[in-house]
């Protein structure tokens, strides 16, 4: 079993393309899915217990799953960080160096899934 991992929108429109993107990319069985309303806003704005549980999160994921890519996604028309796409893809560009900092022996890249709900990948 191989696994991957998404800091992904809690909006249920952008579960399956994140994930069937994720399988098919990267060739792994599972994606460790963690959710919140606008995820990108909250690892750049979020309180730092916020920061602390995603990270722990991911922290299973990797080492526990041995998980070796983690994935930021933004999406079109999100309720919970609503602003425009150019926007969305500078917090997502963000969110990706604040993970790579953590460290964790893994590739991270940022996603944006668009209005057509095809994901779009914005940094490798």
């Amino acid at each position: 079993m191989s696994f991957a991992t998404a800091i992904n929108c809690m909006d249920g429109r952008v579960q399956l393309p994140v994930i069937h993107w994720m399988k098919e990319k990267y060739g792994v069985d599972y994606i460790d899915m963690i959710t919140e309303a606008g995820p990108n806003k909250t690892l750049l704005e979020g309180s730092s217990s916020q920061l602390e549980e995603i990270k722990k999160k991911v922290l299973v994921s990797t080492e526990k799953h041995d998980s070796k890519v983690i994935a930021v996604a933004g999406h079109h028309d999100c309720a919970g960080n609503p602003v425009d796409r150019p926007q969305k893809e500078k917090e997502i560009r963000r969110s990706v160096e604040l993970i790579e900092k953590w460290e964790l022996g893994a590739t991270v890249l940022g996603l944006y899934v668009n209005e057509n709900w095809e994901v779009e990948m914005i940094t490798e």
